[in-house]
């Protein structure tokens, strides 16, 4: 009898870590270049490179915004049904409940930045104009 709850024991122990790992997923989030202010859901969070962890439900959306200075703002998001997460797969055959955390993120996440045009590249020289009738000049007269 001790062989049996023990291994019960050990069972329950298993199922638990694995219901408490299966929630979790991370994610690297990288921009070229480094350095970039990542707001995630709106939220100030830090700079790229970062390890963005949760333990939102499948499918759940995240919404990432990337500011740089001299790089135009980049906005994307992405779900979490990106990779299947086997520890929740086996975890959701004792219960449930972890089935809503069968996928996870991929590991990374990269993104490019697009540099601003040069300021002075989009500054547009006006020609001069050539008055295309000339005055009539006038001479002058000498005594």
């Amino acid at each position: 009898m001790q062989t049996t709850a023990s291994t019960t024991k050990t069972i329950a122990i298993l199922t638990a870590a694995a219901l408490l790992c299966a929630c979790v997923s991370s994610t690297q989030i990288k921009t070229e270049p480094r350095g970039a202010t990542l707001y995630v859901d709106g939220e100030k969070v830090g700079q790229t490179p970062f390890t963005y962890t949760d333990t939102r439900i499948v499918g759940s959306v995240v919404r990432l915004k990337m500011k740089k200075e001299g790089y135009e703002d980049l906005e994307v998001s992405f779900t979490r049904s990106e990779e299947p997460d086997v520890g929740a797969i086996v975890g959701g055959a004792f219960s449930l409940v972890p089935f809503l955390w069968t996928m996870k993120y991929k590991p990374v996440h990269s993104y490019e930045m697009v540099a601003l045009k040069n300021p002075q590249d989009s500054i547009f020289v006006y020609p001069q104009t050539v008055d295309p009738q000339p005055k009539a000049t006038q001479k002058k007269k000498h005594r």
